[in-house]
């Protein structure tokens, strides 16, 4: 690019200045890893680290580098999943894992008010002895700004909800260094636009959040846990359905095919039944979660439910949910030095045996190694192929099939992306999944707020 090297140096000569009081980081190492993400795109690195401390930081870099012209990309723990944190135009990487405080707990209002970079466990670690938690669970100890920038969700959303449904207000750094203060510090506020919601999913291409207040809930009286195993995967899938259909109290209701099963056994030596199988959780009072187990015992054994389990013990339930927890990384581990590309449809619960039924097929015609695990309960799952970097065929065969599933799950009026979001992955499935006149809405909107372009480039919106 023209002048880019010029303008990082000016942008950069700036910041060294009272007015930013982080780091700026250029080793080859720190490019690195700030343009390396959990997902199998290559990396593309940034010409320059700078780790806020403080909003002041956040907004010394956006306004020097909106001067300049200069790409930013938010950073925050590094697990996104579609390459939101690459920088395919170079600039600054914005890292704000340092900004990792919790500024105010309301039990009253059961809120939590803080900021971008504190991670999903910090901050659970922090609440343990308030009684209460925050429910969002993608998985990854990813951290709150990152799971709000891809409205994020999880083993939990059957009950709980994704990020925007437990977000109340944002504090949001916008591209020209100025700060906005959005939505509300309580609930049931409803007064002016929502602009809250604008920010959450934008992976950050309009502005950075620095400040979050959260819902947070009281921690369940009694939870129990039940695994059945099925011998065939739309046994498994039915069964899900028609639990949700009842109405029955589930917390957590995922499935895992006999693949990831296998790899989970292989990996840390269990001896996990190797058929597939659902995951659940129940919460409430000790009564109520047995029935709920009873219900969903019926509704299993009408679809040829092997065995179900089931434990109340903290210890017992760790070792019956350890199949589905470390499924991801034993999957991986049964090919040296394999890399995972993931698949993130979602649709609605109607038609999830169809599309999971209709994918297995898909899979089938190939040679290809693959795996199945999903939040059942929301209607998202997950095909997870383990592919050689270097062999251009096993990219291209995962490529085609998660392009066929996707469109698959927006013709069943679902998403191409459940909760992973859509970073520079996901844009060729945007212009089947949202009109032409959606899509420039979206392009007013980021012109609107940025019209240098210089918040995460090449992301969400296609060409």
């Amino acid at each position: 690019m023209e002048n880019v090297a010029s303008r990082v140096y000016q942008s950069l000569g700036r910041l060294k200045s009272p007015l930013f009081r982080g780091s700026l980081l250029r080793s080859a190492s720190v490019l690195e890893r700030h343009g390396t993400d959990e997902s199998y795109h290559a990396a593309r690195i940034p010409d320059a680290v700078a780790v806020a401390t403080c909003e002041a930081d956040v907004q010394a870099v956006l306004r020097t580098c909106n001067d300049y012209g200069l790409p930013v990309i938010p950073y925050g723990a590094g697990t996104s999943l579609e390459g939101h944190i690459h920088a395919l135009r170079g600039g600054v990487s914005l890292d704000v894992a340092d900004m990792n405080s919790v500024l105010s707990v309301d039990l009253g209002e059961m809120t939590a008010t803080v900021q971008c970079g504190i991670l999903r466990s910090q901050l659970d670690n922090y609440l343990r002895d308030t009684g209460m938690f925050f429910p969002v669970d993608p998985g990854a100890d990813a951290t709150l700004g990152g799971m709000i920038s891809t409205s994020a969700s999880g083993t939990t959303t059957v009950r709980y909800g994704r990020m925007r449904d437990n977000v109340l207000g944002l504090k949001v750094v916008l591209p020209g260094g100025k700060t906005i203060q959005i939505g509300k510090e309580r609930r049931g506020c409803s007064s002016a636009v929502d602009l809250t919601s604008m920010f959450i999913g934008a992976e950050g291409t309009l502005g950075v959040v620095t400040e979050a207040t959260l819902k947070l809930y009281p921690r369940p009286e009694f939870s129990r846990s039940a695994v059945c195993t099925f011998q065939s995967m739309e046994d498994a899938i039915r069964t899900s359905v028609k639990i949700l259909q009842q109405g029955v109290g589930v917390s957590r209701l995922e499935f895992v095919d006999e693949t990831s099963i296998q790899a989970v056994n292989k990996a840390y030596q269990s001896s996990h039944e190797e058929k597939p199988s659902l995951f659940l959780e129940f919460q409430g009072s000790e009564t109520s979660t047995e029935d709920d187990a009873e219900t969903v015992k019926t509704i299993a054994n009408k679809n040829d439910v092997i065995d179900m389990k089931t434990a109340t013990e903290p210890e017992d339930q760790k070792k019956l949910w350890h199949a589905r927890h470390n499924s991801y990384y034993a999957i991986l581990a049964l090919r040296k030095g394999g890399k995972g590309v993931i698949s993130d449809a979602c649709v609605p619960i109607s038609r999830l045996a169809e599309c999971i039924r209709e994918t297995k097929e898909d899979i089938a015609k190939t040679s290809i190694f693959s795996a199945m695990i999903g939040h059942v309960g929301d209607g998202n799952f997950h095909v997870i192929f383990v592919v050689d970097l270097d062999n251009r065929d096993e990219i291209r065969t995962a490529k085609d099939i998660t392009s066929r599933l996707s469109h698959r799950a927006i013709r069943m009026g679902g998403t191409c992306t459940g909760e992973h979001g859509v970073g520079m992955g996901k844009i060729p499935y945007l212009k089947a999944e949202c009109d032409a006149t959606s899509l420039e809405l979206m392009r007013t909107l980021k012109k609107t707020l940025d019209p240098k372009g210089i918040m995460n480039p090449g992301k969400i919106l296609p060409d």
